[in-house]
This record gives structure tokens, C-alpha cells and sequence, in this order.
């Protein structure tokens, strides 16, 4: 059996499937596949949200010197890529 965790990402396209796709979310319940097909997707979510992050950061110039230099304007931009990031993967993955 399927060990690794659905995780947020997993349990927000459960959550989808159940409303706008059934048929799809009672094919998966059915035989057995729903939590290994959660367990991906947690995981394309989560490697996508990193990579987003990354090359927005870098892209912004949010660096461990603006950090240092700058807390307040860090965590104001970390807070808009996270948001930015979380939209992106939704769109592209869990309400897909």
C-alpha cells in the first residue's frame, strides 16, 4: 500500500475531484489508486511551488542580503512570491 503523504497540495485536488470531477475521483476510489495519484500530485505541487519560488527570488533580487539588510522589505517580498507561487500551482495543477 501507498505510504507517502497526500499533503496540502494532495488534499485540495481530493477536495476538487469530489466536486467538479466525481466521476473521475469514483473511478480512482474504485480501484484503489486515489491515494498514490494524490501522493504525485502533492509531489508535482510541492516540486513546482520550489522551482517558482527560486526563480522568482532570484528574479526579484530577494537575497539572504536583503535579509540581513532589509527584514521587513524580505518577508513583504517572500510574502507576494508565496502567494504569487500558490496561485500558479493551482491553476496549473490542482484545479486542472
Amino acid at each position: 500500500p501507498e505510504t507517502r503523504p497526500i499533503g496540502r497540495w494532495g488534499r485540495m485536488h481530493r477536495d476538487y475531484l469530489r466536486e467538479h470531477r466525481p466521476v473521475i475521483f469514483n473511478q480512482l476510489v474504485l480501484y484503489g489508486k486515489l491515494w498514490t495519484y494524490l501522493a504525485d500530485i502533492n509531489e508535482q505541487a510541492q516540486q513546482r511551488m520550489d522551482t517558482l519560488i527560486t526563480q522568482a527570488k532570484v528574479s526579484r533580487k530577494v537575497t539572504e542580503h536583503l535579509k540581513a539588510c532589509n527584514q521587513a522589505k524580505w518577508l513583504q517580498e517572500m510574502e507576494n512570491i508565496l502567494l504569487t507561487a500558490e496561485e500558479i500551482v493551482k491553476e496549473e495543477i490542482i484545479f486542472n
